[in-house]
């Protein structure tokens, strides 16, 4: 059951007087409950519990944090339809979409504790002394992974379950023995109490200590704020805009002492697409982006928002049927008014520059928060002119760049802002040509794909979700997959240490 409160630890707190509520984007209305914008003292006191149990947390062994993880998993399968239900009401997308997000979410718990269970994640490395070694002697020197503390998470947008409350940053933070303070998304309260609910009463079954988990309620930037700027707050993982990345990573860097911030920010995407594959396939092609173009109504990080080719009539052909694709795919409801509206007013700005050209605009009158489908297109030389044509428009939205030849099309890509994904799309009789296409990508994205889509994020050890700044403010880091854990943890070198004294796994 739904209460509209904050958990501060293992306790539901309403101690304020400002409330707000979630949005139903398909009704177009706010829904019932009233969510209590947690105060500066539970704010406090969520830190000061994960302080204190961090103490306990980071010495518990990595099999008691796996049970932990999988009762997690087990509770939130336990919330059933419920979580489904309110998952749906919040957030406009459809049952489908709600139960394979369930399901990564759970995917992603269970990876987490598997990867715990023993000690191998570590990466422990030991070095014998050699007591006679001239002219100085060599000492016992054994290095290990400790965890950094407190781990402040905020919630996302456009992933309720997977990327939120009990997401790949909290599941991959609790698994390298940081206590989590959520900040639930103001849009996806009702879901992220839930959630809050199943941690709560996993921490409790598997004996947990108190404040190992909180989860804290507002839509005031001063709530994020103040739990960045707490001392005891050891690190922070962020998914979102650039502005609101850049604003913690700042506020984080301000501090006495300054803390990481993990943040997952803005991408455009770029696909390169070779004129031999427009000439041999273009109609697939086109098919395939309209398809990853409005998945999920454009809300995805990897949504590929910029497409590179060079000019030909072929070209033409290929971004008129790209467009008809698209805008006949039929519109979808976005999450909320807010971005229905950012949506709108970037679309406009990017369209509004020196020559760019709507080639495709899904008209016709929509529900309120549906979106209009935008295929545009702009010549090389305009869109290195002009920054603000390269900026992120979150939703169904593309720019396709007709460069005059390769060379513009590398100095394209060369001038892009840091990246996730970069996409070739070229045949096999021209592999040989694309080593330059391929050494200007690595510079700019995290992950590279080859005659593909961006859309669709596997989640495993190999996948990196992450790219040199402003994709993120670390692009050594990954927020998908296992790796995700080494972003809460710190070399710890013991020399010369008792055997009894040293963790149990360099003993």
């Amino acid at each position: 059951m739904i209460t509209g409160k904050n958990y501060i630890g293992n306790t539901l707190s309403a101690r304020g007087t400002r409330t707000y509520h979630t949005f139903n984007p398909k009704l177009n209305t706010p829904t019932p409950i009233p969510f209590y914008e947690a105060t500066d003292e539970e704010i406090g006191d969520a830190v000061a519990l994960a302080w204190d149990a961090f103490k306990v947390y980071r010495k518990i062994s990595g099999a008691k944090r796996a049970a932990f993880l999988n009762a997690i998993a087990d509770e939130i399968l336990a919330l059933d339809q419920e979580l489904i239900d309110v998952y749906t009401i919040e957030s406009g997308l459809p049952e489908g979409r709600a139960i394979g997000e369930r399901g990564r979410t759970i995917f992603q718990l269970r990876s987490f504790a598997e990867l715990v269970s023993n000690e191998d994640w570590r990466n422990n490395s030991f070095d014998k002394a050699i007591p006679d070694r001239q002219p100085v002697p060599k000492p016992d020197l054994r290095k290990t992974l400790v965890p950094l503390g407190p781990v402040v998470v905020f919630a996302v947008s456009n992933f309720p379950l997977a990327y939120s409350t009990a997401g790949g940053d909290t599941a991959s933070a609790l698994a390298a023995g940081c206590p989590v303070i959520v900040k639930a998304h103001a849009m996806h309260s009702g879901v992220s109490e839930l959630v809050a609910s199943a941690v709560v009463k996993a921490a409790k079954k598997t004996g947990m200590p108190n404040g190992i988990f909180s989860n804290i309620m507002g839509q005031s930037k001063s709530i994020g704020a103040a739990l960045v700027k707490h001392p005891k707050v050891k690190a922070v993982g962020f998914t979102g805009s650039i502005s609101g990345g850049r604003s913690l990573f700042d506020l984080a860097s301000r501090r006495a002492e300054p803390i990481p911030v993990f943040a997952e920010m803005g991408s455009i995407n770029p696909v390169v697409i070779t004129l031999k594959a427009i000439n041999n396939r273009a109609e697939d092609i086109a098919k395939d982006y309209a398809g990853s173009i409005t998945l999920g109504t454009g809300q995805f990080c990897t949504n590929p928002g910029l497409i590179l080719t060079v000019e030909s009539d072929k070209t033409h052909e290929f971004i008129q049927d790209l467009a008809e694709k698209t805008i006949a795919i039929e519109a979808q409801c976005m999450l909320h008014p807010d971005i229905k509206k950012g949506f709108v007013e970037h679309g406009a700005e990017v369209i509004a520059q020196k020559g760019v050209e709507v080639v495709g605009k899904l008209e016709g009158i929509l529900e309120p928060n549906y979106a209009p489908s935008l295929v545009a297109t702009v010549s090389g030389t305009d869109f290195l002119e002009n920054p603000k044509t390269s900026q992120e428009v979150f939703g169904p939205f593309t720019i396709v760049v007709r460069c005059k030849d390769r060379e513009e099309l590398l100095e394209v890509i060369n001038n892009l802002e840091g990246q996730l994904t970069g996409t070739i799309i070229a045949e096999e009789e021209e592999y040989g040509e694309l080593y330059e296409v391929v050494d200007a990508l690595e510079n700019r994205v995290g992950r590279l794909i080859f005659n593909g889509v961006p859309t669709g994020v596997e989640v495993c050890p190999s996948m990196h979700h992450g790219g040199p700044y402003p994709a993120s403010t670390d692009s050594r880091f990954t927020a998908v997959g296992t790796h995700a854990i080494k972003r809460w943890v710190r070399p710890l070198c013991y020399q010369s240490f008792p055997k009894v004294l040293l963790p149990k796994a360099l003993q």
